[in-house]
């Protein structure tokens, strides 16, 4: 499910794997906990048609199979290059991302030539670890050239935001082992098998580290199986907690604590046409749905949308629910909700804009919302009501004038820059390969009129001193005028 993104940061954690057979030495282990060293090129929204800032960074996997080395998703993201190192050795192994799922926050990578590990022994999966026992943790963080191997005792089995994409929220544990940067994809192990992936920190809190726990990592694995990754599907609800005595009794509802009010239902979405807003959600596949929207799986209190989490698109979920009083049992069959992915941090993807005249239009995504930092009210309520009001239905892109060149043609337009793009001579703009061919018709008109929401006044561009500003923005740098793939 998509969740506002709180302030938690990227670590990196290590802990020991789970072993096939356990080696007779530590040693052994350690030597299937790998270093990760990536060199990175990361898009530039401000300047789309730039390639990029150039980067790096280090990072932890270890092997759960022949030649399989699992990490996070963060670790590797946006990679030119990928490097393995093993514990002991000098020795630098050129990998690549055979797989990588940035809404779970994990990658499965490969040597180009594994016959130096293939006698490393790998690691097997366990189960959800219980409060209150203790793991470790095994990693490569920075300060040092060598492993780092800390302990801890887990203290919490949540959902939680996953940092990464910044919208995602799964299953996670907590742990109060200390946590490195560079420690991100190791193995958390307890009974000589991983429990979980090292991936992320509370910036609030000391000593405060998460771990992605093993239904996360086989859920990735399993889909995985068919040689690509097909994300989560989502049961497409909001939901509103109902502990107001007052509210429960103006819903007819008992005061006994079970059920939640869903509040909306997404077009398009597994639920549409099948759930409504005011329903009440009383069970999931069988298991009771509490007033603060929680059921129990193996033991544990966790959000409703585990259920949804374990399962995959095409599969079916029990609910039930009740309508004015009237209690109801449908089947839902999931599928994924894949304009929510506007509110996720976007990897691997070149910036998609359009230069025209000096006129720099782009459509609105996270990542761009994160580097332009909008003001406007209309553009940030547009963001806000995407994917809950389906104005996806109508417009597959939100398209934004973000700058304004400086050019003869521009004069005076710079105050123009962050508003949301309305009709383009009239025609009201659906995305940005709309707007391109709006604005590049067979037969130009005398004038490009572009209609701005919130503007005092459209902006208004000669057809016929087009081509010139195009040139000139070439000259400037703007090599190449628009990209309007992904």
């Amino acid at each position: 499910m998509i969740r506002v993104l709180l302030s938690l940061f990227f670590v990196m954690l290590a802990a020991p794997a789970l072993v096939a057979q356990s080696p007779s030495a530590p040693s052994a282990v350690y030597k299937s906990v790998l270093r990760v060293e990536v060199a990175t090129q990361v898009p530039d929204y401000e300047t789309p048609w730039n390639s990029g800032r150039f980067g790096g960074g280090i990072g932890t996997g270890f092997l759960i199979g022949k030649n399989k080395i699992l990490t996070n998703a963060h670790v590797v993201s946006n990679a030119r290059r990928v490097l393995i190192t093993v514990y002991g050795s000098p020795k630098k192994y050129p990998a690549k991302v055979d797989f990588i799922a940035h809404d779970c926050d994990l990658a499965l990578l490969s040597l180009e030539d594994f016959k130096d590990l293939e006698s490393f022994p790998t690691f097997e999966l366990g189960e959800v670890p219980s409060l209150e026992s203790q793991v470790r943790v095994i990693g490569y963080p920075i300060g040092g050239e060598r492993l780092s191997v800390t302990r801890g005792v887990v203290s919490r089995i949540d959902f939680q935001v996953y940092s990464h994409s910044r919208a995602d929220s799964h299953l996670a544990i907590q742990i109060d082992a200390a946590i490195n940067p560079g420690n991100s994809g190791g193995p958390c192990i307890q009974d000589g098998k991983v429990v979980g992936v090292a991936f992320q920190g509370l910036r609030q809190a000391d000593n405060t580290g998460y771990i992605i726990p093993t239904p996360v990592i086989r859920r990735f694995l399993k889909d995985i199986e068919d040689g690509k990754y097909d994300s989560y599907a989502d049961l497409g609800i909001s939901e509103f907690p109902l502990h107001n005595p007052a509210m429960r009794r103006a819903l007819g509802l008992p005061n006994d604590g079970n059920g939640v009010l869903i509040t909306n239902v997404v077009a398009t979405s597994s639920s549409d046409g099948i759930l409504q807003p005011r329903d009440i959600l009383m069970s999931l596949d069988g298991k009771p749905v509490d007033s603060a929207g929680m059921i129990t799986i193996d033991g544990e209190n966790v959000n409703l949308n585990e259920i949804v989490e374990r399962k995959f698109a095409g599969d079916k979920v029990a609910v039930r629910y009740l309508r004015e009083g009237v209690s109801k049992d449908v089947d839902i069959t999931l599928k994924p909700l894949e304009w929510s992915r506007m509110y996720a941090v976007s990897y691997e993807k070149k910036p998609r804009y359009l230069v025209f005249a000096g006129l720099v239009f782009q459509p609105l995504d996270t990542n761009l919302f994160a580097a332009s930092k909008f003001s406007d009210i209309t553009l940030r309520r547009l963001y806000t009501d995407y994917v809950p009001k389906g104005l996806f239905k109508q417009h597959r892109d939100i398209v934004v004038l973000t700058q304004v060149e400086s050019d003869p043609v521009t004069s005076q337009l710079a105050d123009f820059a962050g508003f949301v793009v309305d009709k383009i001579n009239g025609v009201e703009v659906r995305d940005l390969a709309h707007a391109s061919e709006l604005l590049h018709p067979k037969d130009a008109p005398e004038f490009f009129v572009i209609e701005l929401f919130d503007a005092e006044r459209p902006v208004v561009i000669p057809s016929a001193k087009v081509a010139e500003a195009n040139g000139r923005m070439q000259q400037n740098g703007i090599t190449r005028l628009e990209n309007l793939e992904d």
